[in-house]
């Protein structure tokens, strides 16, 4: 109503000046008349200038409002979608991920479900193994010390190294599985790291003549005499990784060097070098050469054999003592193999004794005229291990089963029983239970073909005084007997004195 009011008033005063007939004549005579009307015009038009302002100020303030208002609303609700749309793919996310997590946990029990079958295929097709094996050494020995003729000596060799290769290679199956299982541990004892290396090269040395190859040592002499970690470890590492040296190299040399990186406090830090001229490894294949089954070539693995087994065990090993194995290679002139290790400083004093002269010490003699019972459900094993003692003149009797071998063990007085694990009827264990129910010190040893290096504390907790596996090297069998028949005499004169 005001602006009406205020449009009005201004088109009064123009149209008042434009109608005067004299407008521009009579100007003088009119302005006099004119002025308090403009003058009360302007006064009127002042304020609704103002409240115009005003109007203006808050209209533009109420349109800048709405607009935020509705930009804010547009962003809540872009909001509350996103939220939403969010929750919605969290939900898929969690849900596809507890799926997941079914599908991971069912594939993970399915997977040790394998691992454990394959565990134990393993275990049984070994030990299905090692039976037969066992004849063919055995009988190979008894063969070759029949005085045969000089053409069936060199058959009864070649049967006797393709009997240790199939050991062997049970052995590396066997190694190998237990340590993908993880049970494998680590020991920590004292021992002599140069002697161990001269031992590992003495067993390596035929296979370094008939190859043509030669070693030499790099041995730093700073590195203290005494140390304390696993020696059979290290030495099974060294023996796989110098063998295969030695293996894929024809008249030329192995290096083996060992030097001192580091020594702090009571640990010292060692680098062992691997190193021949041999045929190579390309570069491609340095990428799976750790791998198991895993070999340089087809045509490698048709001219100088083996299993690719190995390097796999090395790589197991060294990660198990906390090292990592490395190599360097080149196609015709040769392989290098590395790693580092840690070992402890021990001040404890190592005893070492030769192997030969270990076995020199033993009185067969003293073997001559004892009284054995052999327990063995397999005929063939039965015959081997008889004549094998019998051989050196001792006096043995067979049983087929375990409880025959419990009854002969009352009836009879023994000097010492050599008990076979699985038989029909009762088992070697269970048997040996029952012997030790009425005696405690007739000595029985357990000739086995099953793994028992899991197994060591059960044999020895039922009774068991000592463990030989099959096939079995005849010198280490009467060994066994010998050391077992003498501890048991000693134990026997204690206790009665």
């Amino acid at each position: 109503m005001n602006k009406v009011r205020f449009y009005c008033l201004q088109i009064v005063a123009v149209f008042t000046l434009c109608i005067s007939p004299f407008g521009l004549l009579a100007q003088d005579e009119d302005t006099n008349n004119l002025q308090p009307i403009v003058v009360e015009i302007q006064k009127q038009t002042i304020p609704l200038d103002e409240e115009l302002s005003d109007k203006e100020k808050s209209e533009s303030f109420n349109v800048i409002t709405n607009g935020l208002s509705i930009a804010i609303i547009a962003i809540l609700s872009l909001l509350t979608l996103s939220l939403y749309k969010n929750n919605n793919l969290r939900a898929k996310a969690n849900t596809l991920l507890q799926d997941k997590n079914t599908e991971l946990q069912l594939a993970k029990e399915k997977a040790e479900k394998a691992s454990l079958a394959k565990a134990q295929f393993l275990s049984t097709i070994t030990h299905e193994l090692r039976t037969p094996l066992y004849a063919v050494t055995g009988l190979t020995h008894l063969l070759m010390e029949e005085n045969p003729k000089e053409h069936q000596r060199e058959h009864l060799e070649s049967l006797k190294f393709s009997g240790e290769f199939l050991l062997s290679l049970i052995n590396n199956i066997l190694d190998l599985n237990k340590l993908e299982a993880n049970k494998v541990e680590i020991e920590k004892i004292s021992f002599h790291l140069k002697k161990r290396i001269n031992d590992v090269l003495i067993a390596l040395k035929k296979s370094a003549n008939d190859k043509k190859t030669t070693f030499r040592v790099d041995y730093d002499d700073s590195i203290p005499e005494s140390l304390s970690g696993d020696p059979v470890k290290l030495s099974q590492v060294l023996i796989n990784l110098i063998g295969n040296s030695v293996k894929f190299t024809q008249n030329g040399e192995v290096v083996i060097r060992v030097r001192k990186i580091d020594q702090y406090n009571n640990s010292i830090k060692l680098n062992f070098e691997i190193q021949d001229n041999g045929v190579g490894i390309s570069k491609k294949k340095q990428k799976t050469i750790f791998e198991t089954f895993s070999q340089g070539s087809l045509q490698i693995n048709r001219k100088f054999g083996g299993t690719g087994l190995g390097l796999s065990i090395v790589k197991n090993l060294l990660e198990l003592m906390n090292s990592k194995i490395q190599l360097e290679s080149k196609l015709g002139e040769g392989s290098k193999f590395w790693f580092n290790i840690d070992l402890d400083i021990s001040d404890e004093k190592v005893v070492q004794q030769s192997k030969v002269n270990k076995k020199k010490v033993i009185d067969l003699q003293y073997l001559v005229g004892k009284s054995v019972l052999v327990v063995e459900d397999n005929k063939i094993n039965q015959m081997i291990t008889k004549k094998i003692l019998e051989k050196n003149k001792m006096v043995c009797q067979v049983a087929d089963n375990g409880t025959d071998a419990v009854a002969l063990v009352e009836e009879n007085d023994f000097d010492i029983v050599i008990m076979d694990i699985h038989m029909p009827g009762i088992s070697g264990i269970e048997a040996t239970q029952k012997i030790r129910d009425f005696n405690k010190e007739l000595p029985v040893i357990a000739l086995t073909a099953v793994t028992i290096d899991e197994n060591l504390d059960e044999f020895f907790r039922v009774g068991f005084n000592e463990i030989i596996p099959k096939p079995f090297k005849p010198e280490e069998f009467f060994e066994k007997i010998h050391d077992t028949l003498k501890l048991s005499k000693k134990q026997n004169t204690t206790t009665l004195s």
